[in-house]
């Protein structure tokens, strides 16, 4: 083999080669860094209490303003507490509600409550208003409409 040159592999890359084993663990590290990303914000609390307000039948997420008033991040949970008033009215009278949302991946997601929902007020104790839960002297039983009243819809209200 007289005349033909050895070609030996160059151990010292250059130019492009060079410039993309340079940027490609700089380029994993960005790429980690974005599928991590802090849950721990109003933002994603909120994103999360939309979600799930958005799903309740019958209501118009649209027509309300909903804020966080306070958030208690614990490992993969956080209590919310939401304030909600329509939209123009005064936020002096806003709704306040308590969420305990679960992480679930990349999300908040509000968790389903041990009374299934049914009553804010956690059963058949006593009033916050003062007195007992049961039938008035002489009368009905508590949200029993008076005799010949007409029928009311049920109301949706968020959980």
């Amino acid at each position: 083999m007289i005349g033909r040159p050895t070609v030996q592999p160059n151990p010292h890359p250059t130019g492009i080669i060079k410039s993309v084993r340079m940027l490609l663990p700089v380029l994993a590290c960005i790429a980690l860094a974005g599928c991590h990303r802090d849950m721990q914000n109003e933002d994603a609390v909120k994103r999360g209490v939309m979600d799930h307000l958005s799903a309740v039948q019958g209501l118009n997420i649209a027509s309300m303003n909903v804020t966080i008033a306070s958030m208690v991040f614990r490992q993969n949970e956080v209590d919310a507490t939401v304030a909600i008033t329509p939209k123009g009215g005064d936020a002096a009278q806003a709704m306040s509600l308590h969420y305990i949302l679960q992480r679930k991946g990349d999300r908040w997601v509000v968790k389903p409550r041990a009374d299934g929902g049914q009553n804010p007020h956690g059963g058949m104790g006593a009033s916050p208003h003062g007195g007992g839960m049961g039938v008035p002297e002489g009368g009905s039983p508590a949200g029993a409409l008076p005799p010949g009243h007409p029928a009311v819809p049920p109301q949706s209200i968020p959980q």
